[in-house]
């Protein structure tokens, strides 16, 4: 308990150590506070921007396409990469052309969405999808080709069905696998949305931050990724709680 609650406290001494750093390179004219306001101005800036009506609306929009892409890519995903890890025929078909598919930047990409579906949800969402589709498909093969054959086969041999085995056997034994591939899908599937906003886009928050800075206004700019750095560290915890509940799936 007490190795635990250290650890906390050293985390917090860092963030609050680095807002310091910030404060004072600002404040001490060691960095043009024009190009880097200080952390105090910056926090009351993203104060009275969640305040804002239109404000509020952008980070609604982002909300709903980064959960929308994810809703998609995660099951899909996970069918796929289930589908490859079960057959080897496909899996020696599909694993080479997944990892070049990987290696590719996503982002050459973005102007095919744009022509394809236009400046809109669907553009995003599809982006956001195709950014998280990978990796899902990725983690979900290597989350099932670690499950040991001697389970399945015990469990097969006192006549489980495929139910049975999907959620006694499978499931439990990828839990630890698959909840870190949701960590880290969720970074791809919200920087893949952001992204998308910030090329082309009429709303969500990722507009709004290239907007500011094009116009050069760097205290909103800052706060605007305060935002999204408080969305992922949100949703982090979040997965981080549920593999806390889903823990004794793995006993």
């Amino acid at each position: 308990m007490q190795s635990g609650l250290a650890v906390k406290a050293a985390r917090f001494g860092i963030v609050i150590a680095l807002f310091a750093i910030w404060e004072m390179l600002s404040r001490t004219g060691m960095v043009n506070p024009r190009l880097l306001p200080s952390a105090s101005d910056t926090l009351a800036t993203l104060g009275d921007l969640l305040q804002r009506a239109s404000i509020q609306h952008d980070l609604a929009v982002t909300a709903t396409e980064v959960l929308t892409a994810f809703a998609l890519a995660v099951p899909f995903g996970a069918l796929v990469g289930f589908l490859i890890a079960e057959n080897k025929y496909f899996a020696d078909v599909a694993k080479p052309l997944l990892f070049f598919a990987f290696s590719i930047p996503k982002s050459i990409f973005l102007p095919m969405f744009i022509l394809m579906f236009g400046v809109g949800f669907a553009q995003k969402v599809g982006f956001g999808f195709f950014s998280t589709i990978f990796i899902v498909i990725m983690s979900t093969t290597t989350a099932v080709e670690s499950v040991k054959v001697e389970h399945l086969t015990v469990a097969r041999s006192y006549g489980a069905t495929p139910f049975q085995t999907a959620f006694r056997v499978y499931l439990p034994s990828m839990l630890p696998v698959l909840l870190e591939a949701l960590r880290i899908s969720m970074i791809f599937n919200l920087t893949g949305v952001i992204l998308a906003e910030m090329y082309a886009s009429r709303d969500g928050i990722g507009h709004q931050i290239a907007t500011w800075g094009e116009n050069f206004q760097m205290k909103q700019l800052l706060a605007g990724v305060l935002m999204i750095a408080a969305i992922a560290i949100a949703f982090n915890e979040l997965v981080r709680w549920v593999e806390t509940r889903c823990s004794h799936w793995r006993t």
